[in-house]
């Protein structure tokens, strides 16, 4: 298993085993409420999942890169969902 997959691996294992759902899960990190996660609230579900120091702000921003569709350098409900979705798919 490539570091990818063990990544993956990790965030779906931290909202598999602490939240109902995705939504409750993004509810949960987005801290100021607004919506959306940015890269800090990224950061912090990253590392409940045990991604490495060194390696959060990189997933941190390919997860952004990837997802935010709506341009504003972070993930709302919607945008968080698809994520999930394929990563669901993709393990």
């Amino acid at each position: 298993m490539g570091t990818k997959e063990k990544i993956l691996q990790k965030i779906h294992n931290l909202i598999t085993t602490k939240f109902k759902s995705a939504q409750e899960a993004f509810y949960f990190y987005d801290k100021d409420k607004d919506g959306s996660l940015n890269r800090d609230e990224i950061k912090t579900l990253l590392k409940a999942a045990e991604i490495s120091g060194l390696l959060r702000g990189v997933v941190a921003g390919e997860l952004i890169k990837g997802y935010d569709k709506s341009g504003d350098e972070a993930i709302n409900l919607e945008e968080f969902k698809v994520a999930i979705t394929e990563l669901e798919r993709d393990l």
